[in-house]
């Protein structure tokens, strides 16, 4: 890699989408573990789950987007599985229905 004048480090970026009610566990065991930098995004979805009637003004309409929360956050190469293991755990990623989980390369510069 030729020298830019920047000091490069490689990471990981992971993003995970999951129900906003795990949101609290994700966070604070991510603290516990020493990850004190994170975004997280307030996001809907459509997916298999169904949506909900609401009432507005009178009328009931439905509603099928679903609420859900996208953390992303950044860690270097040899705490991934570590980070990865533990949003899974708390927030109970196993099947897609109940979330997604995503790490991609990147360099920070």
């Amino acid at each position: 890699m030729p020298d830019n004048g920047f000091v490069s480090n490689r990471m990981k970026k992971i993003e995970a989408i999951t129900k906003p009610f795990k949101l609290d566990a994700v966070i604070e065991a991510l603290k516990d573990f020493g990850i004190s930098h994170l975004t997280f995004y307030e996001i809907w979805g459509i997916e298999k789950e169904k949506g909900h009637t609401d009432l507005y003004r009178g009328a009931e309409y439905f509603v099928d987007f679903i609420p859900k929360i996208k953390i992303e956050l950044f860690v270097s190469d040899n705490i991934t599985k570590q980070v990865v293991s533990i949003i899974k755990e708390k927030a109970q990623i196993e099947e897609y229905e109940e979330g997604a989980l995503f790490v991609s390369n990147t360099i920070v510069l």
